[in-house]
């Protein structure tokens, strides 16, 4: 198995989820603008699913382009709350919208991955689970949102399933890593078939 690949993302959590399982990564972000990525994909009816494949892919590409030879992997996660994407917050207020948008509803958290070389895509897997959320009032939502501070929720979005995130559920349907924002199991299937 390719066990030494890019990491195109500053996920702390997905650097951690590929070193569990044996792969070691060199972490380059690819700083993209997902915001305006993600706007136009809305503007042309893109799904969530298409907009996160979309997003993996780009990321891989950009970094794969500089660094030749090398196995780059992109990963995206996003939210489908009824055919609405529901992206990582900007604000607390925001985050606190967000949760109440979630409240007592089921969605979809969709993961995908991409794995590039020289500058194109050469494999690719999207994954996704389905999360129900408790009905929570106000305050404990609030109360949640305390405990977690800006540079993660900011980084990583509303809820974090490895933490008090779980705690938000009535049900969780789906692969753990891919609740992270990585499938890894696929990942690792992918590179064991690499010569």
């Amino acid at each position: 198995m390719i066990n030494n690949i890019i990491l195109a993302s500053a996920s702390g959590v997905r650097k951690i989820i590929l070193n569990k399982n044996g792969i070691n990564c060199e972490v380059i972000p690819s700083n993209i603008d997902e915001d305006q990525i993600k706007e136009s994909l809305i503007r042309e009816k893109a799904t969530p699913r298409m907009i996160s494949k979309n997003l993996a892919e780009l990321k891989a590409n950009k970094i794969s382009q500089k660094k030749n030879d090398r196995f780059v992997l992109g990963a995206d996660s996003v939210i489908d709350l009824n055919g609405e994407l529901i992206s990582k917050p900007k604000s607390r207020g925001e985050a606190e919208s967000i949760l109440q948008k979630l409240n007592g509803q089921k969605h979809q958290l969709i993961s995908s991955v991409c794995i590039s070389k020289n500058g194109s895509m050469i494999w690719n897997h999207t994954d996704d689970s389905t999360l129900t959320m408790k009905q929570l009032n106000l305050d404990e939502i609030r109360s949640y949102l305390e405990k977690i501070n800006d540079k993660e929720l900011f980084a990583y979005g509303v809820y974090q399933i490895e933490a008090d995130g779980r705690s938000l559920f009535s049900k969780i349907e789906g692969d753990e890593n891919t609740i992270m924002g990585l499938p890894v199991k696929q990942i690792k299937d992918y590179l064991n078939t690499i010569k």
